[in-house]
């Protein structure tokens, strides 16, 4: 039994070295040129980038066996497959993998608006050959996937909060994968929009900054549900063009919540975006990024799926529990902060708060801050619980289950960066209290 396979060879499909494929017309005319891109599917399956209607392209729609010989990057081995022609997909992950990929690959050589991808043809892999030749030594220089994996693995098993699940998950990130820059964003599929949570490795956190489902290298992952890893600049999928384009629409001025700026580089060089998923579900998206060329290969890529996998469950299963701590007695309403009143607007359209006319957040999060604020001044309490919130009919929040503790995490990091007059502090399991250094002057726009 060989034991060469598809699994051990995908470093030579990150398309660093370009790939050539032989095929051959109906008369034995044999036919040989290079690949655009070379896609790893499965074990005994790839994917062809079809762009465009050559030699190629009707010699393998004519006589669908052809041979493939590529690279690997780093040890310079060579290898030779025998490939059949399956079918073509134009449309789904498969075809936003390969399509994202082929534009990191343009910007690379300098193709941009060259290259159009039309269909992703599958083929099965018939036979690997391992063609004979001098070869070096690999010398990976990332940490190892599984190691790290086991260990973030580990750590994300003791959380019991899901505020501790997302610090856990980024400290993880740092500390065993060595990534330094990471974004941490929730989705609102009701909405199609994904807004950041948390983030690591910027000057500005970029809490409840927002994201359209399809734009960018995010929004498409959020989208077709599947990881999209791009190993070069890409600027068709650039995340701060997504950024740029949002924040400057053509008909005004933005939308509240448009105008928070993305985290991100400026210009990245790899960029990975992980879908959460969980009972069908895209509960949000994981974007790592780094200034470094080809940062996140294969094995990281599998890595970081499997860890967003295991950390979506743990998220879905402290949803799903009540986890409110009842045995704290309530303290008695504190005194009212003295001096100039925090005038506090509230906009019932998209629930958008706003302190002294500058924008702080929407949808449920800004939902929350109001009726916290709403409560404070009608009786001076400030201690509160996830419980009652859920409870609390004046919300009227869908879904609420599903969004109430990471958009509170949400508000208490959004607090943190755009006001020192108001605070949300843990007190307990499922308990918070509300802290006000200014009296509120509450108005409904």
């Amino acid at each position: 039994m060989s034991l060469l396979s598809m699994d051990r060879l995908r470093n030579c499909l990150e398309g660093i070295v370009p790939a050539g494929i032989a095929t051959c017309d109906p008369d034995g005319m044999p036919n040989v040129t290079y690949i655009s891109q070379l896609m790893y599917v499965d074990d005994v399956h790839i994917a062809l980038s079809f762009q465009f209607f050559n030699k190629t392209r009707e010699n393998i729609l004519a006589n669908p066996v052809a041979t493939v010989l590529m690279m690997d990057p780093d040890t310079a081995a060579r290898y030779r497959l025998r490939i059949r022609y399956l079918r073509t997909e134009t449309s789904g992950p498969l075809f936003e993998r390969m399509k994202a990929k082929l534009a990191g690959i343009a910007s690379h050589t300098g193709m941009v608006g060259v290259f159009r991808l039309r269909g992703a043809d599958i083929y099965r892999v018939l036979d690997i050959e391992s063609v004979p030749g001098r070869t070096l030594p690999s010398a990976p220089l990332t940490p190892a996937a599984l190691p790290a994996l086991r260990r973030s693995a580990d750590a994300l098993a003791t959380c019991n909060s899901i505020d501790a699940l997302v610090d856990t998950l980024q400290s993880a990130l740092e500390r065993h994968f060595g990534i330094e820059h990471q974004s941490l964003l929730m989705a609102d599929c009701a909405a199609e929009r994904l807004c950041v949570i948390a983030s690591r490795g910027y000057a500005n956190s970029g809490a409840g900054a927002e994201i359209a489902f399809g734009d960018g290298i995010v929004g498409v992952a959020a989208r077709e549900g599947t990881p999209i890893r791009l190993m070069f600049p890409a600027v068709e999928y650039a995340y701060s063009r997504a950024v740029r384009d949002r924040i400057a629409p053509e008909d005004g001025l933005p939308e509240p919540g448009e105008e928070i700026p993305l985290p991100g580089l400026a210009a990245p060089a790899s960029q990975l975006a992980v879908p959460l998923l969980a009972t069908g579900r895209c509960l949000g998206v994981l974007y790592v990024e780094s200034r470094q060329l080809c940062r996140f290969n294969y094995d990281l890529e599998d890595a970081l799926v499997t860890l967003c996998a295991q950390f979506s469950l743990a998220l879905r299963a402290l949803q799903a529990e009540p986890g409110d701590d009842t045995s704290v007695t309530a303290p008695p309403p504190g005194a009212v902060p003295d001096g100039r009143p925090l005038r506090v607007r509230h906009f019932a359209r998209d629930n958008s708060v706003f302190f002294d006319d500058t924008y702080l957040i929407k949808g449920v999060a800004g939902a929350i801050l109001k009726r916290l604020l709403e409560i404070h001044v009608d009786s001076g309490r400030t201690e509160f619980s996830n419980r009652e919130l859920r409870l609390d009919p004046c919300l009227r929040l869908p879904d609420i289950c599903d969004n109430l503790d990471t958009r509170l995490i949400l508000l208490t990091r959004r607090l943190i960066d755009r006001s020192d007059d108001v605070r949300l502090e843990k007190t307990g399991r499922g308990r918070f209290r509300l802290q006000l250094n200014r009296p509120i002057q509450l108005e409904h726009g």
